[in-house]
């Protein structure tokens, strides 16, 4: 299960996407994720990948559990998983509300509650059982079964966390958890610690349990201008309370406040140039292939067992992911 990964989503072009994972694959990485984002469907991407590749796992990076119902999500995950001879991953996650709100015309109203809802019945779908009844206020009521077609029943489901109640949460009911943002001193000491409570209320060890950092990563000439576009890049999230939420626990509390002046004097300048230097390094590694290796090998020795190279579209693609195939 565990080993070297990385995150390919489609950009704006679905074909050299295919070559990239190709050559991942080449490389040996063991997993490809998509994000889902205003753009090609994720899972439709993954479809592509698997009938372009033989042995890379596949995996989305994450699907927002509101974009579609239980069932839709289990037929449209075990078809892939069938096509690509049972290498697909579900990573489903809540996403946020002003995604969701805007995007789907959903709510959340109780993010954990309703990811276990969901998480448990697809589990049961894969298990060719009816899933359990929900109580009222449920929000993914459904008597869906699979008919005449046999689903992998341990199809992996992978949840997006970064909260200690969703991290709990995903090591409890999930094969593995999906990271952001997340940097090597908060997989140490908040990842680690919540997940090892998750395994131990559903009665497991860590043993098997997959803990999936994405690494923002460039090989890159120009430091400087990789660096202004993972800025650009992280605007949006600085702006989102999960995420700023754990950056401020990451000790990054004086970056939110700088970037938060800068937001409100309408300065977005300024508010990029507040995520300093040291902030942006700990979370990837931009520079020579040396860099790339070295933010690998910090989420590794912080007790991540999949980190997945992520290239910030600045970057040398495949010289990124050349120097991140030398740790497998």
């Amino acid at each position: 299960m565990a080993g070297i990964g990385t995150f390919i989503s489609a950009g704006r072009s679905l074909p050299q996407a295919v070559e990239r994972v190709r050559l991942a694959e080449s490389l040996g990485y063991d997993s490809t994720f998509v994000t889902h984002i205003a753009g090609r469907d994720s899972l439709t991407v993954l479809a592509t990948y698997a009938a372009h590749t033989e042995r890379i796992r596949l995996g989305t990076g994450v699907l927002p559990i509101y974009s579609r119902t239980p069932a839709a999500t289990a037929q449209t995950a075990a078809t892939i998983d069938e096509a690509s001879g049972g290498r697909m991953v579900l990573g489903v996650g809540v996403s946020h509300r002003v995604t969701v709100e805007a995007w789907y015309g959903q709510t959340i109203d109780r993010p954990v509650a309703e990811m276990r809802e969901y998480v448990e019945a697809m589990r049961a779908m894969f298990r060719g059982e009816e899933p359990p009844d929900v109580a009222d206020g449920g929000k993914w009521p459904t008597k869906f079964r699979f008919m005449g077609y046999d689903v992998r029943p341990e199809l992996p489901i992978y949840i997006a966390a970064l909260s200690p109640n969703m991290l709990r949460l995903a090591s409890e009911i999930g094969d593995g958890v999906l990271l952001w943002l997340c940097d090597p001193p908060y997989v140490r000491d908040v990842v680690l610690p919540e997940v090892r409570k998750g395994r131990e209320r559903a009665g497991k060890d860590l043993e098997g349990f997959d803990i999936v950092p994405a690494v923002p990563a460039a090989v890159t000439e120009d430091r400087a201008k990789t660096l202004d576009r993972v800025r650009g890049d992280l605007v949006t999230y600085l702006s989102l309370p999960f995420y700023r939420s754990m950056l401020e626990r990451s000790g990054f509390a004086d970056e939110i406040a700088r970037f938060d002046e800068g937001i409100g004097h309408g300065d977005v300048e300024r508010a990029k140039a507040a995520m300093s230097e040291p902030m942006l390094d700990s979370l990837g590694g931009f520079g020579g292939p040396d860099e790339v290796r070295d933010a690998v090998t910090r989420y590794l020795d912080a007790g991540a067992t999949s980190p997945g190279v992520s290239p910030v579209p600045t970057a040398d693609f495949d010289a990124t992911l050349e120097a991140g195939a030398e740790l497998i």
